[in-house]
């Protein structure tokens, strides 16, 4: 085994840590009879020789072997090897995988090469996996069908083999695997495709089982949209249904393979969690990949999770819940139905289902509507109970498991956000424990005037920070809620913080105190001789938050324009102009005098200094002719500043109506704005929400 292994010029090849020389040690390790040594090879293999998905010189050198490994009946946990060939030479360099460009500058630059002669490599000796389809591990066979797919030069021969398995392959989970990987060829290869959906939809409706109908369905539905039944909603229900009532298929055994500190064992015990208690956990992953194939039509995707939020199979209802997280933060659309079944799951004695609920409804903000009774109910429930610890979950949960302490903070952040004034006690409560979320200060904004009450514990928690090197991170929060509730009789703790800034961050400290004084208005005169000390800073926001606190206080803007004027010079940076350009806007008509500082921003390279620059200019000039051109090409330029834009032509009302076409359009778009296609932010639907809202006023007033 692993013949001409000792070869290789091991040293003198990398990965992503160095030399490779402790490779051939992995591969052995790959073949131990030990579980624990397997599992850490492997895990080395993703960790250094595959490391995110990269093919070093040191991975191309591993393949052989690999291929070795997999032929061999001997080797034990040969399914993670075939995953890991897999993943090396699955990279399409002219497909759906393409990579992002590469900078040869950069030190850790892989040559593109490197991708295509591991796939070819793979594709070379990849008829070992035509033999792993009727293996006796089943964890080989489930890994075999996609490895297949995606890597063997016969995709024809392929279709026919993994076809015909599944008229013999007994298990379920195997089963699945057969008919993904049939549909992955027929996206990869179009002269299948035809052929290979008439079979999916000819599996719909002759597969025995129902797990195998609705993984049919949702291949279909991938391969070809425009196959899929006017009546999938139904079908869908039914199967599902079908799934929960079937007879329980005898569970697999569980793996004895140690519980070794690697990333491999941690995602087994992920997945292991995620199944407890599942009869059926990959309906989980069918539903995932159900909705992915109808992307954009989200009345079906919507009537499908109600119809799992109505089951009485509490893991369906949870996999709806997450299920509608992703649905809500890329489409527009209406969910009131969904949030409020949703709330109901608060109800539910199952932890998991409480979890799931509060981390949804924590990010919809004023989405919340249809939950904040059930919010509010499971909130007034634990406060009803004092005696129990704040760790303690309503079901008794252990003491140790992981998120019991997050599900009453959530659900009270979700309220919060909402808006509703119910959780204002509960918001006071919370300021007098030991710590705090700093995302619900964040959130007291929301609250309006009903928060007023919340002014006096967050000024004694501001005069509890220590004025040390953690300064900002403590008390900017209760800034930003003592500006929200004007909380003017904090002046004394403020004022304490504003002098007693430390270094690490001593700008954004002053400019965050600055703020709050500001909002406390004329009240705030005691701060005007700091302001106007800090009026001369180096910090271009912290002397244009100054300049704001001095016209708030005084309303003398003779004494805050030149310095305003000042940080608009061509010398200026972006971020500087930025901030002038907000400061003035701010002030308004008053500022009329600082317009032609602004014209030069209008025409400026950075963006986001020309969409401020045209903002202020129309606040303080009411110059619709200037502004508004800049604004419509930023609008189409970056959409990200879409909702800054929206806010200023719902202020120029019938002087933007050159916008009219711009708003109709946005309003009509299905899909939010702001969607990314990697990672999203806890405010991304609320920002929509905000773009939406501006929108509407924009188009009120311009047809008014």
């Amino acid at each position: 085994m692993l013949t001409g292994i000792e070869e290789v010029d091991w040293a003198s090849l990398g990965h992503a840590y160095g030399p490779a020389d402790d490779v051939p040690g992995m591969l052995r390790g790959l073949a131990s009879p030990d579980p624990g040594e397997r599992e850490l090879a492997l895990d080395g293999m993703y960790g250094a020789v595959h490391h995110q998905g990269d093919v070093y010189d040191s991975t191309l050198a591993c393949i052989p072997f690999l291929l070795e490994l997999v032929a061999d009946p001997e080797v034990q946990d040969r399914g993670g090897i075939v995953e890991l060939l897999t993943s090396i030479g699955g990279i399409d360099l002219s497909g759906e995988d393409e990579l992002d460009e590469l900078d040869p500058d950069d030190e850790d630059f892989i040559p593109a090469a490197n991708y295509a002669m591991a796939a070819a490599a793979v594709a070379a000796g990849a008829d070992v996996f035509l033999g792993l389809v009727g293996d006796p591990d089943c964890e080989v066979r489930l890994a075999a069908p996609c490895a297949l797919a995606s890597l063997h030069p016969d995709p024809a021969g392929v279709l026919t083999l993994l076809r015909e398995r599944l008229t013999v392959e007994r298990d379920t989970e195997v089963r699945l695997a057969l008919v993904e990987a049939v549909g992955r060829i027929a996206r990869r290869h179009e002269s299948l495709r035809d052929e290979t959906v008439d079979w999916l939809g000819w599996l719909t409706r002759a597969a025995h089982a129902p797990g195998l109908r609705l993984a049919a369905l949702a291949q279909l539905a991938r391969c070809a949209p425009g196959e899929v039944p006017d009546d999938v909603v139904e079908r869908v229900t039914r199967l599902l249904d079908e799934v929960r009532t079937a007879r329980p298929e005898t569970a697999a055994p569980e793996s004895s393979r140690p519980s070794a500190p690697t990333f491999a064992g941690q995602v087994r015990e992920l997945f292991a969690e995620h199944a407890a208690g599942r009869a059926t956990p990959w309906t989980d992953e069918l539903m995932r990949t159900l909705h992915t194939a109808l992307d954009d039509r989200v009345e079906d995707r919507i009537a499908l999770i109600l119809a799992q939020l109505r089951s009485p199979d509490r893991c369906q209802r949870a996999d709806a819940i997450w299920l509608s997280g992703g649905l809500i933060r890329v489409w527009r659309g209406g969910y009131e139905e969904m949030v409020r079944l949703i709330g109901a799951q608060l109800a539910d004695p199952d932890p998991r289902l409480r979890e799931a609920a509060t981390s949804f409804l924590e990010g919809l903000f004023e989405l919340t509507g249809p939950a904040t009774d059930a919010l509010a109910a499971l909130l007034a429930a634990h406060a009803g109970r004092p005696d129990r610890p704040e760790w303690e979950e309503w079901a008794d949960r252990p003491e140790d498991e992981p998120g019991a302490p997050d599900v009453r903070g959530r659900a009270l952040l979700a309220l919060t956000r909402s808006g509703d004034a119910r959780a204002v006690p509960l918001l006071a409560r919370a300021l007098v424990e030991p710590e705090v979320r700093r995302d619900l200060l964040y959130a007291v904004p929301t609250l309006g005037p009903a928060a007023a009450p919340l002014a006096p514990l967050l000024r004694r928690r501001l005069a509890r920070v220590d004025l040390d090197d953690r300064l900002y991170e403590h008390a900017a929060p209760l800034l930003h809620a003592l500006a929200s509730v004007r909380g003017v009789q904090a002046m004394p703790e403020v004022l304490r913080v504003l002098r007693g800034a430390p270094p690490n961050r001593r700008d954004w400290v002053q400019e965050a105190a600055l703020r709050t004084l500001s909002a406390f208005g004329p009240a705030a005169r005691e701060a005007i001789p700091d302001a106007r000390l800090l009026l001369e800073s180096e910090s271009a926001a912290v002397s244009a938050q100054a300049a704001l606190t001095l016209w708030a206080v005084e309303g003398d803007r003779e004494a805050v324009l030149p310095t305003l004027v000042a940080w608009l010079g061509p010398d200026a940076t972006a971020p500087d102009r930025c901030a002038a350009a907000r400061a003035l806007g701010a002030i308004g008509p008053a500022a009329a005098s600082g317009a032609p500082a602004l014209l030069p921003g209008l025409t400026a390279l950075d963006l986001w200094v020309r969409v401020r620059s045209a903002a202020a200019l129309w606040r303080v000039s009411g110059d619709a002719a200037a502004a508004l051109p800049v604004l419509l090409a930023a609008w189409e330029e970056n959409r990200h500043a879409r909702v800054d834009i929206a806010e200023c032509l719902a202020e120029m009302g019938p002087e933007a109506v050159e916008a009219r076409w711009v708003i109709r359009s946005e309003l009509a778009r299905p899909r939010r704005h702001n969607v990314r296609e990697s990672g999203y932010s806890s405010h991304d639907v609320h920002e929509d929400e905000k773009l939406l809202t501006f929108c509407r006023a924009a188009l009120d007033r311009m047809e008014r």
